[in-house]
């Protein structure tokens, strides 16, 4: 058998036909096994092709692709071969346990298989050589006779044939959250989510059966497009990647540059250049932030394990920050904002209005009118709208672990429930049915008491219907212009509406329905997540911009996002595709009918206007935009496998709530981090003063490397880790986020650096020659110099705790791990100045009750020097 080359008119757009006829299959007896073997052997499996996994090697290589990892790297390299292996060992030791505990993070969060290879692992039920056989899905080819049912997951792009009432669940796809009914008449051309005529691999049968040619397999399937996309997707570094590259870039520049500097002021003063050599070796080791890259990784860390407690699996340590970084989020409607769960949320009966609480699956809520709760008793055409929607139904509602689900149409699982909300779960046995049908566009049942429901459409019911039950249950004339108006209303509201209608008959079988009567209306639709308008609310105060992407239809979209605090004008995918200022598309809070390819140019529009990006979902559809974002957030337990992989953080409990607690613990990390910084710089950059001071002025060095190593492995270590566990500011949520052109160090924190660097570099070196000058002795002037520097970084420590106000005694109380620090400090100086092994190892030697004296009162001027810039910044 031959296959002739399709028309480039899409399948969907040609009659069932003339697509077979394209593809060389046959609408019958389906392709033979050897054309089968044959097409098998020309175009590969269908299957996507499993994404390549980083290795553990790799993964921990990974670990020093850093510029500031570089660093001290090269300074251990130098350091060895000048001689000093103690230090080069040192360094080289924060570097490895630096790189361990990224890798540990990340190996704990590493995904063994790919996720969209893994959705396609399924078997069809195929017909060959006029036979139906079940065949694992990979052996598809294109021209193949795929049947369906309920249940099925479809795996291959399908162009439907014939149809029996059949109902695709394509959310995971498209982000439609009610099963689409599907017919295989050709069509215009209309969007994926339009496409009646197609059955997408990857999507579920939620109802009915079908049969359909395969037009599609593996990567050209619209799923394998997916796959593309996300594959084609550059990982986006995160705002902390970048802003720490930057700073890495400076700090390496400005160490190059003054130790080249003080080379040549010392050779031109006739020192030799092997000194100077020497010496600028030991400047760079000593303006080197060696403790930074420990401090970031504990800090991320300890964020990861907050984040954990929250609901929240981290797969990258820099993902914690990212999210306080964030200007905007885009997330997903279905499952993230709302539940992906249908749910009843109004009804009308006997010309009477009622609201039902309650979301979900959970039967749990109750009937209202005028917002009193009201009992059946009362109310019997009520009882028999709620009545109908159970017995014309083939859902069940099932309980597993706690938790509510349905089997069936998610539709008539939301009439099941609502019924049970009114303590209803039974009718009398069923005797026959009538189906939904395209055609009929109703169903009936005829129950053993002689009672027939029927349930459709509204129009379609009405024009069954000869009148209507009053609020009594009697009959009254049917005033169809008056439920239109309430059907209509309910449909502005985003309600999806079913009328049901009730008869009676003494026969058998629904071979003729009986006279019915309008009982009345229930209206439903998948709700919001109770949390979620609290969510968007506080991320607007935060200056947080929350954008929905869907795949519903604009109206629902719309009546969702009002829901949730998200107003203004829904703009669509067509839109999106089209020329639109990017102005308008950063302005819009609503998308609507949205592709994965748009979503992803959704994301990168606006990127490219300084936007930190986070988005949200749970469906393969979300892959591309996921990964394409600064940090991707996909849902735990509805999220899609596909969806997970492509994500750097995953929400345990599906709770969008948790991405605002997330962004309040992401911007408390970057706090944290700008804390240590400013804290940390002036040892680094002091000690690099120092040392220059100490050349031009032709005086011998005031503190030796491995001294230098000391200060930055012990008190700068040692006192930075309180900044790790340092708890939030409470106004956290209530500031702009930080622009993502901004630099790590503001200007004002620059001065303030640059004013305890003076400090520091006034005081050791002044301090120093001081004590010379009155008889000291080297090994005891050095000694001054660490203790200077070690004491004034604990008085600084107290002015970094808060940015811009004062925090003494409040600062301990709230973090008493600045206390463990303060005494660890103090242990370790009093072991370096007076132990005799220490004294030998760094050349330190025991100070006076005077000497301590005088570093004291330079470590209180810092202090109060600094409280006072602090004050005159607050005031400006």
């Amino acid at each position: 058998m031959t296959t002739d080359e399709p028309p480039d008119l899409a399948p969907y757009r040609r009659p069932a036909e003339d697509v077979v006829r394209g593809l060389g299959g046959d609408s019958g007896r389906g392709l033979t096994a050897a054309e089968a073997a044959v097409r098998l052997a020309a175009d590969g499996p269908n299957a996507l092709p499993a994404a390549r996994g980083r290795g553990p090697l790799t993964r921990f290589l990974l670990q020093f692709n850093s510029p500031l990892i570089y660093v001290l790297l090269a300074s251990a390299a130098v350091t060895a071969l000048i001689g000093e292996h103690v230090d080069a060992l040192v360094i080289l030791g924060v570097v490895v346990v630096n790189a361990i505990v990224g890798f540990v993070q990340e190996s704990r969060a590493e995904k063994a298989l790919t996720a969209l290879a893994a959705m396609t692992r399924t078997t069809a039920k195929v017909v060959r050589d006029g036979a139906s056989a079940e065949i694992p899905a990979a052996d598809l080819v294109r021209g193949d006779l795929v049947e369906l049912d309920a249940g099925d997951k479809v795996p291959a792009d399908l162009r439907l044939l014939r149809t029996d009432e059949l109902a695709v669940d394509e959310s995971a796809l498209t982000g439609e959250s009610a099963p689409v009914a599907k017919d295989p008449a050709a069509l215009p051309e209309v969007a994926l989510a339009d496409r009646a005529a197609m059955a997408f691999s990857g999507t579920l049968v939620a109802a009915g059966r079908a049969a359909g040619l395969v037009v599609a397999t593996g990567t050209d399937t619209e799923l394998g497009g997916i796959d593309r996309l996300v594959q084609t997707t550059a990982t986006v570094r995160t705002p902390l990647t970048r802003k720490i590259t930057e700073f890495s870039k400076i700090v390496t520049v400005a160490i190059l540059v003054l130790a080249a500097l003080t080379f040549a002021i010392g050779v031109l003063r006739g020192r030799g250049a092997a000194e100077m050599l020497t010496a600028a070796v030991a400047l760079a080791v000593g303006a080197i932030p060696e403790g930074l890259p420990a401090i970031v990784t504990i800090t991320l860390a300890l964020g990861v394990a907050r984040m954990v407690r929250r609901g929240a699996i981290v797969r990258h340590l820099p993902a914690v920050e990212t999210l306080g970084s964030t200007t905007v989020i885009c997330t997903d409607k279905t499952g993230t904002l709302t539940r992906n769960q249908m749910t009843v949320t109004a009804a009308t009966a006997g010309g009477r209005d009622y609201t039902l609480t309650g979301t979900g699956y959970a039967p749990s809520g109750e009937v209202q009118r005028d917002g009193s709760p009201v009992g059946l008793a009362g109310q019997p055409v009520l009882r028999e709208v709620l009545l109908a929607g159970l017995g014309c139904n083939d859902a069940r509602l099932v309980r597993e672990d706690d938790e509510w689900t349905i089997t069936g149409d998610p539709t008539e699982g939301a009439l099941v429930v609502s019924a049970a909300k009114a303590g209803l779960d039974h009718v009398p046995a069923r005797v026959a049915v009538l189906p939904f049908s395209s055609a009929r566009r109703f169903m009936a049942t005829l129950h053993d008491d002689g009672t027939v429901y029927v349930k459709g459409p509204v129009e379609r019911v009405l024009e069954l219907c000869a009148d209507a039950a009053g609020p009594d249950g009697e009959p009254v004339p049917l005033d169809a212009d008056a439920v239109h108006a309430r059907a209509e209303d309910y449909g502005g509201q985003a309600l999806r509406v079913l009328a049901f209608a009730r008869g009676r008959t003494e026969a058998r079988d629904l071979d003729e329905l009986p006279p019915l009567t309008l009982l009345g209306l229930q209206a439903m639709l998948d709700p919001p997540r109770a949390e979620a308008a609290d969510a968007v609310r506080t991320c607007h105060a935060a200056g947080v911009e929350v954008k929905m992407i869907t795949g519903d239809h604009a109206a629902t979209a719309r009546a969702i996002g009002k829901r949730v605090g998200l107003r203004g004008d829904v703009m669509t995918g067509a839109e999106l595709t089209a020329d639109v200022p990017a102005e308008r598309v950063r302005a819009t809070a609503v998308f609507a009918r949205v592709s994965p390819e748009q979503k992803l140019r959704l994301v990168r529009t606006l990127q490219d206007g300084g936007h930190v990006v986070a988005m949200t979902g749970d469906g393969v559809n979300d892959a591309p935009a996921l990964k394409q974002a600064d940090i991707g957030v996909a849902m735990g337990r509805t999220g899609t496998d596909a969806a997970k992989e492509s994500a750097d953080m995953v929400l345990t409990g599906d709770d969008f709530a948790s991405i605002e607690k997330a962004v309040e613990e992401g911007r408390g990390v970057f706090d944290n981090l700008v804390k240590f910084i400013v804290w940390a710089l002036p040892s680094n950059v002091g000690l690099g003063l120092v040392l220059v001071a100490a050349i031009v002025a032709g005086t011998a060095l005031p503190i030796l490397p491995l001294q230098v190593l000391w200060l930055n492995m012990t008190a700068v270590l040692v006192l930075g880790l309180p900044f790790a566990v340092e708890p939030k500011d409470e106004h956290i949520m209530t500031r702009p986020p930080r622009a993502p052109s901004l630099p790590l160090i503001s200007r004002a924190m620059t001065v303030r650096i640059l004013l305890v660097s003076a400090i520091l570099l006034a005081g050791s070196f002044g301090l120093q020659h001081w004590e010379r000058a009155h008889g000291a002795s080297p090994e005891v002037a050095q000694t001054i110099v660490v203790n200077v520097f070690a004491l004034t970084l604990l008085t600084y420590l107290f002015n970094c705790l808060s940015l811009d106000r004062p925090l003494l005694w409040s600062g301990v109380r709230r973090n008493p791990w600045v206390a463990v620090s303060a005494l660890a400090l103090a242990g370790l100086q009093a072991l370096y100045t007076y132990t005799p092994g220490m004294n030998d190892v760094f050349h330190s030697a025991p100070l006076g009750g005077a000497a301590w004296a005088r570093i004291v009162v330079i470590a209180v001027v810092s202090y109060v020097a600094v409280e006072l810039l602090k004050l005159v910044q607050r005031r400006r």
